[in-house]
């Protein structure tokens, strides 16, 4: 069962407010690591945490979306969310993904071994995986309660909300990141060759550059405008026929936001119908509307009638 969009927005925050807090204490953490033994896989995962923080902070203020219409935005600021939503892509490929990969470069033209504290780093990556573990466990929760039967990738591909995908990309590439810097900085310990930490680090910016592009091809789709989902639309086309609708003659749908959708619709009428009937039959397919899909918020429905297709005309074979 899918839940409805004001429960999807309280999940969607909390898996924020606690992936937010988790990597702000693990960038702190991974810092200090880094000043004490001057791994670039520590200073690598520092960065893409603080890079994790910001977005979330980002996607936190998405809130600003709920403003009221305006007469110069007259659909309202739900897109403003999506805005933040590709921000966040681009914050994690230049400050997470970039930074990582001129790093790797930078150690691997000037290699050097992890020779003090070398307990620190290994500790520090445990006890990171574990608090990203955390928070990716509680995002994983909160988009089961709102993917229904979706698959993980059509649920990132579909979600109105970006905050969920955002945040179950984010984490699972955190720890990702942090399996590759453990494995870095194990060989670098291991073998003395601080080339293993260099490689270790470019894994890491590879693998942040290629989820920020997966997010910016998804915010770029909902900045764009995405049309409801199918069974949205079916219930639509199901909900519009009665009380004066013969049919359906086309409808296109748009999201204004993951809590506003925009429907507009022709729809046929009886011929021999008033103009009072038709406006008394659109008004009731509104309700309707709204009774079935309740973030149905702004419709347009155009009355017409239902014409026979013409005959097509053959073609002159020569």
């Amino acid at each position: 069962m899918v839940r409805s969009i004001p429960e999807a927005a309280e999940e969607s925050t909390r898996a924020v407010v606690t992936a937010m807090f988790a990597n702000l204490g693990i960038a702190v953490t991974k810092f200090v690591a880094f000043l004490l033994t001057q791994s670039s896989s520590m200073l690598a995962e520092s960065v893409h945490s603080l890079a994790d923080t910001s977005n979330q902070a980002l996607l936190l203020g998405g809130k600003r979306a709920k403003r009221a219409a305006t007469p110069e935005h007259p659909f309202g600021y739900g897109r403003e969310r999506y805005v933040y939503g590709f921000i966040v892509s681009i914050v994690l490929f230049s400050l997470g993904g970039l930074f990582a990969l001129y790093e790797a470069w930078h150690k691997w033209a000037d290699p050097h071994p992890i020779e003090t504290w070398q307990w620190v780093p290994i500790a520090v990556l445990l006890v990171a995986m574990a608090m990203e573990a955390y928070a990716l466990r509680t995002a994983v929760i909160e988009s089961n309660r709102v993917r229904g039967r979706r698959s993980w990738a059509r649920f990132i591909r579909t979600a109105k909300a970006p905050e969920l995908p955002v945040i179950l990309l984010e984490d699972l590439g955190a720890l990702l990141g942090l399996v590759f810097a453990l494995l870095g900085v194990s060989m670098t310990l291991i073998t003395g060759e601080g080339r293993w930490d260099a490689a270790e680090t470019a894994m890491i910016g590879l693998l942040l550059v290629a989820i920020a592009a997966i997010l910016a091809v998804e915010m770029k789709s909902l900045l764009i405008g995405e049309s409801a989902t199918r069974e949205h639309r079916t219930v639509i086309e199901t909900a519009l026929p009665g009380d004066g609708v013969d049919s359906v003659i086309h409808l296109r749908t748009m999201h204004l936001g993951r809590e506003e959708l925009l429907v507009a619709a022709k729809i046929a009428v009886p011929s021999a119908a008033t103009g009072a009937e038709v406006a008394q039959a659109i008004d009731a397919a509104e309700q309707r509307i709204r009774a079935a899909v309740p973030i149905a918020r702004v419709i347009y429905l155009e009355p017409d009638l239902r014409r026979p297709a013409a005959p097509e005309k053959p073609t002159i074979q020569r």
